[in-house]
């Protein structure tokens, strides 16, 4: 069976080796390559793992930090998720963790 992969997210460490320390500092690089983010957006995208990422964003950070790809995403095995079983031997499935009907007398 393939390993599962996940990915590292290192836009923050890049950035603070090219001595950029503030998100800020990328917004006047990314409109001179025709990026327009807001700062919370470029905030967004430095301090948060990006779940999706135009490919026009990703050349413009590439060539502002004069860094590869391998540099920006760094591969890795995605953690195993390890079930917890009930006394009995079963596992733990929705039913349990309902809550039980009040009764109204």
């Amino acid at each position: 069976m393939a390993a599962k992969l996940d990915y590292r997210w290192n836009l923050r460490q890049v950035m603070a080796s090219r001595e950029m320390f503030s998100t800020t500092d990328l917004i006047p690089p990314l409109a001179q390559r025709g990026v327009r983010l807001s700062s919370s957006q470029v905030y967004r995208l430095v301090v948060e793992r990006p779940e999706r990422l135009s490919l026009k964003v990703l050349m413009a950070l590439l060539d502002i930090l004069d860094c590869t790809m391998d540099d920006l995403i760094e591969a890795i095995e995605a953690p195993k998720v390890r079930r917890s079983k009930v006394a009995a031997g079963g596992e733990i499935g929705i039913g349990a963790l309902r809550p039980k009907r009040a009764r109204i007398r």
